[in-house]
């Protein structure tokens, strides 16, 4: 009995939590190489956003049609608009980033997330901040340490640490930027992770008025495909843009919709609600190693020493936030806290 609560309360959550990082590092590096086959970003967050939607629209009404939910109102109706709108406008800013740049990159510039939140949070009076208190002064100097890193991340390039292969798996040829395009890249993912904070703190409302999770992620999941099916047919003006002309274009869009922002999700929640989100974020840095690997074997991308300094400088401020979120209140607080938050600290889906 006690080996079984072990594994189910210790093992398997380590393992779930892994995979996901796998996972999501998984989709950055699927959609590089649907990228460098010419497919728009714009067109591929319309699809795979619309898949998953549609996806978890069915395991929604499955699995939470008795609960007890508000009824549907304009205030609500504008919520999930504004939480559709600020995801695609991490989404564009997102990819565009790591078209530019690697997705070695956007994995470090991930743990500028907590930072950025715990400013927004401040700002919307959400965080209380007593300049006396260790936790509030360590959350501070994190904020200001992550920061550091990601400018690190961005000016500085600096020589070369692994060097790419002449061909890679997933193309014929390495993806590696300009010195000008890795500057844009780390400011468009800056941008992203930005705005993806501010979304985290209006799902974090948004939560505790809806209180389902799979039906807000997917309502949310279809708004996003809404809004930007509009803006793509704009920007977009060769209909070309929207066929799925290669085998990689298509693995991206139907990994994305299946796993990236649907199955991963679920899988997240519910390590959420079994170890609390502090446990969740202690996996985030993780991505950077992996992301780090797969860019070299399957994207014949270089590894850079500004990338590697920077990403343990935003790696320390990460934890130093999450230290002091940690030290400020009992862990069983943030436990039951995260059954009722579900997905407002889940990390982003299309890194």
């Amino acid at each position: 009995m006690g080996r079984r609560r072990f594994w189910y309360g210790e093992v398997l959550p380590f393992m779930v939590m892994a995979f996901l990082q796998c996972g999501q590092v998984g989709l950055s590096t699927l959609f590089k190489a649907a990228a460098s086959d010419g497919m728009s970003y714009r067109v591929f967050i319309v699809y795979s956003y619309a898949l998953s939607g549609l996806v978890l629209l069915p395991f929604a009404y499955l699995f939470e049609r008795k609960k007890q939910l508000p009824q549907f109102n304009i205030k609500l109706g504008a919520r999930f608009f504004l939480l559709g709108l600020l995801g695609f406008a991490a989404q564009m800013f997102g990819f565009k980033g790591i078209d530019y740049s690697t997705p070695t990159m956007a994995s470090a510039m991930s743990n500028l997330t907590p930072a950025f939140t715990f400013g927004l949070a401040i700002l919307f009076r959400m965080e209380k901040v007593e300049i006396r208190s260790l936790s509030s002064q360590v959350k501070i100097l994190g904020t200001i340490v992550s920061i550091a890193g990601a400018l690190v991340v961005v000016l500085y390039e600096g020589p070369t640490v692994i060097r790419s292969f002449k061909q890679s798996v997933l193309s014929y040829q390495p993806l590696n930027s300009s010195h000008t395009n890795w500057i844009i890249g780390g400011v468009l993912l800056f941008a992203d992770y930005l705005v993806l904070s501010l979304w985290y703190v209006v799902q974090a409302q948004t939560i505790q008025i809806f209180p389902a999770e799979l039906l807000l992620v997917s309502l949310y999941n279809l708004c996003v495909a809404i809004i930007a099916t509009p803006v793509t047919l704009i920007l977009e003006a060769n209909w070309s843009a929207w066929e799925i002309t290669t085998k990689m274009m298509l693995y991206a869009v139907l990994y994305a919709g299946l796993f990236g922002t649907s199955f991963a999700t679920v899988l997240l929640t519910w390590g959420l609600h079994l170890k609390g989100p502090v446990y969740a974020a202690l996996f985030t840095p993780l991505s950077i190693v992996i992301a780090a690997i797969m860019g070299v074997l399957f994207l014949g991308e270089s590894l850079y020493l500004g990338c590697v300094i920077g990403a343990v400088i935003i790696s320390v401020g990460f934890y130093l936030c999450m230290w002091g979120k940690a030290k400020e209140e009992p862990i069983e607080d943030f436990i039951n806290r995260s059954s009722e938050s579900g997905s407002a600290e889940r990390a982003p889906l299309l890194q």
